[in-house]
């Protein structure tokens, strides 16, 4: 069966959760038993997101596999590190999705700028038109024929008029004329806000967005209209009769308890059966594969108790920049019957007020430590650490968390008081945390991190072991700054475990405090593995240790 194509854009705001949408369509067409994938379109000109700050783009996602990018003979390119979106894809499709599948403006004028300077153009005038809108087309087609999926879901990311988003539109408006009828399909998910003032839903902006839409050449299919309620039947008849579509082809996306009910609550209205209908599909829905997404989703809803956990970090003016973290917490949460509660503490505050640690942390059950990069903050999160390990409370530290773990520890448990990493003071007398030997010689910053999935050997009778039950594991890493191994006796002597290593013993990837808390870092991420069906071993056991703290 040839691929059908999905195309999802977005309209009047960003942020509406059209990530979720679409891996929602992904996972109704699983109910029917078709094999999916996803692609995700960045218009921004960064090459991959790896150089982003979370701030400004929210989480940075690594992937399984490192996908060596070769835009033009000769020119090759390292990456792992690829948008937030793909992890809801993974989570909601349990899929690992491949770096390719993230198209970039960068990847795509990179790829056209260099082929024309090695001379494929040759006696052409390079432009948007073809060249931009064809090599776009190209990296669709390219992912179609490498996964081979009854159904490709591709996500536009930004706003309908939005500059530079408008060659990827025109590339779409292209493709779906070069594709017969019943090949392709165009959901368009917009805004419906809620006046409080008037007590009305206002379609204008949903008007708007479609209007600028079909400017383009591009008449949606599907409407799926967000908002804070559900949609009333005389609003949906009003955004099809502007939308110029049929009134069963408009669905509405109400802010629900948790994200993982979307499918089933688009499923109820119909989507499944109006999509497949579109494209020439047959609706036989697996009830098997419903019911199973139905479970998933009552243990998030059923969930009784409640855990707080603390978590201290550079990025949390927008939580966006842990969704995964925040996600594989839920995960573990809903398999043990609680709901997580976090509580976001900005590393400055703690690092310019220290003595306002335990005031802001000591209500709290547990405490993570988040990844991060550079000196801002850092400090304040030691602290953190030295409250855990002091207090004997609850710890995981991810990555960045790990590294700051292991310098308070050898600060306040091992006596070197000016022990830090080198990444935060290059002149520091006890380098506890440095560059991994391979970074040192490097000039370049992008895409040559230790990235994607390597193995963990995990040492018998530590916690690391207790989670995972296996010797060797597979995680994905991100990072330049490593644990130093010269380190490891010095830090056996006063208690700490070194709980893994890589399958050399000279890279450590987790350590631990020896004793009755649980107090574990971990150098790789192993939010980026976690599913709603399957939680992350070791988020799995730490939020055990909370709800064990919060009994006593």
């Amino acid at each position: 069966m040839p691929t059908k194509f999905v195309f999802v854009t977005g309209g009047v705001v960003s942020g509406l959760g059209k990530g979720a949408v679409a891996a929602s369509i992904g996972k109704i067409m699983q109910f029917r038993g078709y094999k999916v994938d996803m692609i995700k379109i960045d218009p921004y000109l960064n090459v991959d997101p790896g150089t982003l700050n979370p701030i400004e783009h929210g989480e940075v996602f690594v992937c399984e596999d490192v996908w060596e990018f070769e835009p033009a003979p000769g020119y090759k390119f390292r990456i792992a590190e690829i948008d937030q979106d793909f992890g809801t894809y993974e989570r909601f499709l349990d899929i690992n999705m491949h770096p390719s599948n993230n198209i970039t403006s960068g990847q795509v004028y990179l790829s056209v700028i260099l082929k024309e300077r090695i001379g494929e153009y040759l006696g052409k005038t390079i432009q948007v038109i073809p060249h931009i809108t064809g090599e776009i087309k190209r990296r669709i087609r390219q992912v179609a024929e490498r996964s081979k999926p009854d159904v490709l879901i591709v996500e536009i990311g930004g706003t309908v008029g939005d500059i530079e988003a408008m060659p990827f539109l025109e590339a779409i408006r292209q493709f779906r004329l070069e594709n017969p009828p019943g090949h392709t399909a165009l959901v368009h998910v917009t805004l419906v806000p809620y006046l409080s003032s008037i007590g009305q839903l206002k379609t204008k902006p949903t008007q708007h967005s479609i209007k600028e839409l079909q400017s383009m050449g591009l008449q949606p299919d599907i409407v799926i209209a967000r908002a804070d309620r559900e949609l009333p039947e005389d609003v949906k008849e009003k955004i099809a009769l502007y939308s110029n579509i049929p009134r069963e082809a408009v669905f509405s996306d109400p802010d629900l308890e948790t994200v993982y009910k979307l499918p089933t609550i688009l499923e109820k209205q119909g989507l499944g059966t109006y999509l497949t209908k579109i494209l020439g599909l047959e609706n036989n829905i697996q009830l098997q594969e419903y019911d199973k997404w139905q479970s998933i989703v009552e243990k998030f809803v059923s969930a009784k108790g409640e855990v707080v956990i603390a978590m201290p970090g550079k990025y949390t003016m927008i939580q966006d920049s842990y969704i995964s973290i925040n996600e594989a917490l839920s995960h573990a949460g809903a398999h043990l019957g609680v709901k997580v509660k976090r509580i976001f503490i900005e590393a400055e505050d703690l690092e310019e007020k220290p003595e306002k640690v335990e005031s802001l942390i000591e209500n709290a059950d547990g405490i993570l430590l988040t990844p991060g990069f550079g000196k801002r903050g850092v400090e304040g999160m030691i602290q953190a650490a030295r409250y855990a390990i002091e207090n004997s409370r609850p710890f995981l530290g991810i990555c960045f968390g790990a590294q700051l773990l292991f310098i308070a520890f050898m600060r306040y448990k091992a006596g070197l008081r000016e022990a830090n990493s080198t990444e935060i003071d290059p002149n520091t007398p006890h380098p506890v945390v440095d560059l991994l030997p391979e970074q040192k010689s490097l000039q370049w910053f992008g895409g040559t991190m230790r990235l994607g999935a390597h193995p963990v050997k995990v040492i018998p009778g530590t916690r690391l072991y207790e989670a995972y039950k296996q010797e060797v594991i597979y995680e994905r890493f991100r990072h330049r700054y490593h644990i130093n191994t010269k380190y490891r006796e010095i830090a056996e002597n006063h208690g700490l475990v070194i709980s893994s290593t890589d399958l050399s013993g000279n890279i450590i990837n987790s350590i631990e405090v020896k004793g009755d808390s649980w107090i574990v870092g971990v150098q790789f991420h192993p939010e980026f593995k976690s599913r709603p069906n399957r939680p992350s071993p070791i988020y799995l056991e730490f939020i055990k240790a909370t709800i064990l703290e919060k009994k006593n």
